[in-house]
């Protein structure tokens, strides 16, 4: 009976009241100092960032109160100047919040090397050519010398200079071929026959 007296007590209501307006305050304040601190209504619109040097990259975030982080650099793009921005994320045009961080990546200082591989040489024309094409070179010159194997290929050259297994050349490079012809010691080789050379 003296726990429900007191239950019912004016004195525990006032002490009840007083709680529950401080549990009250508390969330209120914290949710408030939530806000302010994420900026939860902050809104900044994401810049365009493309072709823009980490200079710029640098004085444009900065008057927005954004960060930036360089997250790699892509295979090299003849349309945008070297060391500039190629793809950013967020996408310009999104709304971020103030000190968000944008990630970019950039376009390198040129082409990367490709190394040769070792399945060319003694190889036909039409297997080669394909080969060539797909790792990012441009066939060249081509050039033929006796050989009993016709259009095979016999030697990959670059600027005149001979290449070999495992030396490597910027992609887009122009690659020379030299071919047999098909003959060796006068004779030509057509099919089944042979003829001599006049």
């Amino acid at each position: 009976m003296g726990l429900l007296k007191f239950i019912f007590s004016k004195t525990f209501l006032f002490q009840l009241i007083i709680a529950i307006l401080l549990v009250a305050a508390l969330c209120v304040g914290g949710l408030e100092w939530l806000d302010s601190s994420t900026n939860h209504d902050q809104r900044i619109v994401v810049p365009s960032l493309s072709k823009l040097s980490l200079n710029e990259v640098k004085s444009e975030l900065t008057k927005k109160k954004l960060r930036f982080e360089v997250q790699d650099s892509a295979n090299f793009n003849p349309n945008y100047p070297r060391y500039s921005v190629i793809e950013q994320s967020p996408v310009a045009g999104n709304m971020v919040k103030e000190n968000r961080k944008i990630y970019l990546v950039l376009n390198p200082s040129g082409y990367r090397k490709i190394e040769i591989p070792n399945n060319l040489i003694q190889r036909t024309r039409r297997q080669v050519e394909p080969t060539l094409t797909a790792l990012g070179f441009k066939i060249g010159d081509i050039s033929y010398k006796p050989n009993i194997a016709e259009d095979v290929v016999l030697e990959l050259s670059h600027k005149g200079k001979k290449l070999k297994v495992g030396d490597k050349l910027m992609k887009t490079s122009v690659v020379d071929l030299v071919l047999g012809d098909g003959k060796l010691g006068g004779l030509q080789l057509s099919g089944d026959e042979e003829s001599v050379e006049q």
